[in-house]
């Protein structure tokens, strides 16, 4: 597996993600990966599966130490009291003492920034967390982040695939020593039906969604993959035995649009990046 080296942090290039699966379904699956060569699981507190999270490493036999565990504080538990509360309850639905990385899930003005990274620093300082970070942040938000917290923050999570350039983000996150965590890689599986990425998985001998997480990880950033299926959960990880070429990532990332963000709530998405 290959690993992303951030502000001190070592975070496996692959990680299986959880969003919007049902809970049966993420106690196996996270057993499964497990089992088979993953070693980067990521939750968030609102996917409302952390408990099976929890269960599915537990049934998979893999040392704790041996795993990298994400997953994000809500919104709604931004104020110190409610943070720290809401990271206690996550530890216990996760049956761990603490957790890899923790990130604040997305920007929320009505609690001052300052307080939401000094709840990051204070879990971490207290041994709940071994790295602290942030998810759908903009730039701005990046850096004030940043320049506001005593730990060095070591990834951004946001949405990337083909159809949507975040290189403005990537640049910034690499000037701050930090990597960047790619959710939505399959642009909602619109990517499957592209016919540039089936030309060049034609020629791979690989699939459109092993070109695509490829095309992240070779980047040098981490991506997340989602199934509920254990033989494409294995195909997605078989991702570190070719290289693209620069003429095949150039003309992935040529797929980007103006319109290509698909993630984007109102009420919690930021100022997006003019360049995103």
């Amino acid at each position: 597996m290959q690993i992303v080296s951030a502000n001190g942090a070592s975070i496996p290039a692959l990680g299986f993600g959880t969003f919007r699966v049902p809970g049966p379904d993420t106690e196996r699956m996270v057993a499964h990966v497990l089992r088979n060569g993953y070693r980067h699981i990521d939750t968030a507190q609102i996917y409302g599966n952390e408990a099976e999270v929890g269960d599915g490493i537990r049934h998979s036999g893999i040392a704790r130490a041996d795993l990298f565990l994400t997953t994000k504080v809500w919104v709604e538990n931004y104020r110190h009291v409610a943070f720290v509360a809401s990271v206690d309850e996550s530890l216990k639905k996760l049956k761990t003492d603490y957790v890899d990385l923790l990130l604040l899930h997305w920007p929320n003005a009505t609690v001052p920034l300052a307080e939401q990274i000094g709840a990051l620093n204070d879990v971490a300082r207290a041994g709940k967390v071994r790295h602290i970070g942030v998810s759908n942040f903009n730039r701005v938000l990046m850096r004030e982040a940043a320049a506001l917290s005593e730990l060095p923050l070591v990834t951004n999570q946001v949405e990337y695939h083909p159809y949507l350039d975040q290189s403005a983000v990537i640049e910034t996150a690499r000037s701050l020593g930090m990597s960047v965590t790619a959710y939505y890689a399959m642009a909602d599986g619109k990517v499957l039906s592209d016919t540039p990425l089936k030309e060049i998985a034609s020629r791979h001998g690989k699939s459109v969604a092993q070109i695509v997480l490829r095309w992240i990880v070779q980047q040098g950033l981490v991506v997340l993959s989602k199934t509920v299926s254990e033989s494409r959960a294995m195909e997605n990880a078989a991702i570190f035995d070719f290289a693209l070429t620069q003429d095949e990532m150039a003309a992935i990332h040529a797929l980007s649009r103006p319109d290509g963000r698909i993630v984007s709530p109102d009420g919690l998405a930021p100022v997006w990046d003019e360049a995103a």
